[in-house]
């Protein structure tokens, strides 16, 4: 069986690869991250054995590496905050590449927690959890009652559990 699995990768790979390539080129603007997103989304569906039978295989590519591209657009723009944020700091915080790589990690950690939470979900927990807000002051940033502020919590909280519990 696994086998026959990684013969149909191969053969998705070999009548396929240039095809993503390009088109995550298209998307990316770089001819290095597309191959390196088309060679992650192949090693995806090896690893996830969901190439058995594609009756549409470049529609279910797409969709594989619509998804990577989104983590990767997501990824930068959790770096690029992060890196604004040290710079308004100061040089006197300036932290190694090492430490700048770990809190980016960290960063991407925290995002996948939250993911699947409403946007104001995730607003009211953030500005609580980083921000030190009490109910009543983001409640006024949100523009809603605290009642709305106490259910958004409860529903980060749960969600939190869940996921990491």
């Amino acid at each position: 069986m696994q086998s026959s699995h990684s013969e149909s990768v191969s053969a998705l790979y070999a009548d396929h690869r240039a095809w993503l390539q390009a088109l995550l080129h298209r998307k990316l603007g770089c001819p290095h991250k597309a191959e390196d997103l088309a060679h992650d989304t192949f090693l995806k569906l090896l690893v996830t054995q969901a190439s058995a039978v594609l009756r549409e295989p470049r529609a279910f590519l797409t969709t594989v590496a619509h998804g990577l591209v989104v983590s990767h657009w997501r990824r930068l723009e959790l770096e690029r905050a992060y890196l604004d944020a040290l710079a308004a700091q100061g040089p006197a915080l300036g932290a190694s590449p090492e430490d700048r790589a770990l809190a980016v990690e960290a960063l991407l950690q925290i995002d996948a927690l939250l993911a699947g939470l409403s946007e104001r979900a995730r607003q009211a927990f953030l500005l609580a959890r980083l921000d030190g807000l009490g109910y009543a002051e983001i409640a006024a940033e949100l523009g809603v009652s605290e009642r709305m502020v106490k259910k958004y919590m409860a529903q980060a909280m749960h969600h939190l559990l869940l996921r990491h519990g």
